[in-house]
């Protein structure tokens, strides 16, 4: 193959062939010859148009001496890269500034040559390229951009997608701000003069170019498994930003006025009321990933010193259909998780803090419950998914109807389990418990830092003791974890002090070595990659009921609970830590110990 070896420097200036290639995987025994020939004798005039390697890569070929493992595009690629005597690069859409590489060069020149600007620095222009025997370019950039051109080798098909994406993206920007003449605003200082700019705005939502660039928006989120999408005007620019697996990422900046713009399209997609940026509005969107999976939106904007702030939260009904044991729980967590719903009657309570997985327990445990024989009704502000299977009733506090009027309509429904989204006050907390005495399941939500302290909450909003008592049937406390990515992580040491610590003693043993984050291609160089569920039961046993007076001693009821078998979040963390899942500083992060124990 030509571009093996140092020759391959010395050769004119050509694109790879298909031939060559295979038949150099076939020599250093990648690839079957029995399978290179057939290869050949399929080969047909649209495979001309393609690069080799997706032609390759399209094959579903496996290594040979690596039954497990596939010939894939990323493989490939890396290999070429080698072969090229060129740095591999894998192409990551939100460490890319897209406003600064599409400037280093025109949509028609990238595409002539099939490359694409990566990163712009201070001296050099790192460009990469699937085509590492055409040179011709280096030198005429050279020229122009008068810096050094540094080539990479990256994926060609993703070199094709983000050549239309990222020049699409810069077009539509800047068509959208030259056709309507806007400007940024310079020196806005406070919300009036940001209303007044507000009601004049320039740019139409529900121009093509903006259309656009929320489409985008949108499916670069799903793709990019984001779970919130920020859209934040600033002084002079606006911030777009994404949260995924709990941390914030920049994504793009973009001119205020087309911000503004963006904004009151999402708004007129959720019927929000698009005139109105003074004051905090709700509403919701849904819409389909770019695979074709219905997903929510539920959209939340607020008014700042320098424009409308938008949030977008994504909900995708794909969690209601996973298994307990995929949002993170325990063999034994799913057994008493399970026995503490199934009863006829009674109150479950969900803690935790907001963006700790709650609303997705709660909905996958009542997707669970919602069979024909069963009327699941639900109180929510607002509606987090909406789910056909359950009766889901919307606060709406403008006309009267809060959680407990809801909780009291509901009654009349003849329901068989009721959700109430969060016990605020002790007018709801009064019409949940006399759900629950009058032959009902009600969940819900409470915000406390752990599962007894539920109880504590409840009665200082009011509840008496012996209401808690006839209706508590249990409680979770709950929080979300990052997860090692498994392409990189590597095992290392133990901090036996930070063990100590996190599990004040209360384990006999600790793991000699433990899974460490490295940080890879796949997880963004983080060393996470998705994250999990660490869980805390407290189911109210006789005893522990006998316990919940008005002098109730939290150290006292936490003391019987641990005798019976509760494991704090905090061991719960320990044991995903143990098992190579997590690291003990993300554990420390969600569930540290407090200073009592």
């Amino acid at each position: 193959m030509a571009v093996h070896g140092k020759k391959a420097l010395e050769t004119p200036d050509r694109k790879l062939k298909l031939g060559e290639i295979v038949e150099t995987l076939v020599k250093e025994g990648l690839v079957a010859d029995a399978q290179a020939q057939q290869l050949y004798a399929r080969t047909t005039n649209s495979h001309l148009n393609l690069h080799p390697l997706v032609v390759i890569a399209d094959q579903g070929w496996t290594l040979l001496g690596h039954p497990g493992r596939k010939l894939s595009l990323e493989y490939l690629t890396e290999w070429l890269a080698q072969h090229s005597h060129l740095p591999y690069y894998r192409i990551d859409p939100l460490k890319i500034d897209v406003a600064k590489v599409t400037a280093v060069m025109s949509h028609a020149y990238a595409a002539r040559f099939r490359i694409l600007p990566v990163e712009v620095e201070r001296e050099a222009v790192v460009i990469a390229t699937a085509e590492p025997l055409v040179r011709e370019w280096v030198k005429e950039l050279t020229h122009v951009l008068r810096c050094k051109v540094r080539r990479v080798v990256a994926n060609p098909a993703e070199i094709t997608r983000y050549l239309d994406e990222f020049y699409g993206l810069s077009r539509s920007i800047k068509e959208a701000v030259s056709e309507k003449g806007a400007e940024s605003p310079v020196g806005i200082t406070n919300l009036e003069q940001l209303v007044e700019l507000g009601r004049s705005g320039k740019l139409d939502a529900n121009d093509h170019h903006i259309v656009s660039i929320v489409d985008w928006l949108l499916q670069y989120a799903f793709e990019q498994r984001a779970s919130d999408i920020h859209v934040e005007p600033r002084r002079d620019a606006g911030n777009i930003r994404f949260r995924i697996d709990g941390v914030l990422h920049l994504v793009y900046e973009m001119p205020v006025p087309v911000m503004a713009a963006v904004t009151s399209r999402i708004k007129t997609l959720g019927r929000m009321d698009v005139v109105e940026r003074r004051r905090p509005q709700d509403g919701r969107v849904k819409t389909r990933t770019p695979k074709g999976n219905e997903v929510e939106l539920r959209l939340s904007t607020m008014p700042t010193a320098f424009g409308e702030k938008l949030v977008m939260r994504i909900f995708n009904p794909d969690v209601l259909v996973r298994d307990f044991r995929q949002l993170g729980f325990t063999e034994s967590a799913v057994a008493t998780w399970n026995a503490m719903t199934r009863h006829s009657h009674g109150i479950v309570l969900v803690t935790g803090p907001t963006g700790s997985g709650k609303t997705t327990t709660l909905y996958s445990t009542l997707k669970q419950l919602a069979k024909p024989e069963v009327n699941v009704c639900t109180v929510e502000d607002p509606i987090e998914m909406v789910e056909p299977s359950f009766n889901q009733m919307q606060v709406q506090h403008n006309i009267g109807l809060d959680f407990a009027s809801g909780v009291r309509t509901l009654l009349r429904q003849d329901p068989d389990v009721i959700m109430v989204g969060e016990i605020r006050d002790l007018e709801t907390a009064r019409m949940a418990t006399q759900a629950a005495l009058t032959g009902h399941l009600v969940l819900s939500t409470l915000h406390t830092n752990d599962s007894i302290s539920a109880i504590t909450r409840l009665m200082e909003i009011g509840v008496p003791a012996y209401l808690i008592r006839a209706t508590l049937l249990g409680v979770m406390a709950q929080r979300l974890i990052r997860t090692l990515c498994p392409h990189c992580k590597q095992a290392g040491e133990l901090d036996a002090a930070a063990w100590k610590a996190l599990t004040a003693g209360s384990m006999q043993s600790h793991p000699t070595s433990i899974m460490q984050p490295v940080g890879c291609d796949e997880c963004r160089h983080t060393g996470y990659l998705g994250r999990h569920g660490i869980y805390e039961m407290l189911p109210i046993s006789s005893k522990l009921k006998g316990m919940i007076q008005n002098d109730f001693s939290l150290r006292t009821v936490k003391q019987q609970a641990l005798t019976e078998g509760l494991r704090e979040l905090r061991i719960a963390g320990a044991l995903k830590v143990a098992e190579g899942l997590t690291t003990l500083e993300e554990v420390f992060k969600v569930a540290a110990p407090a200073e009592n124990d």
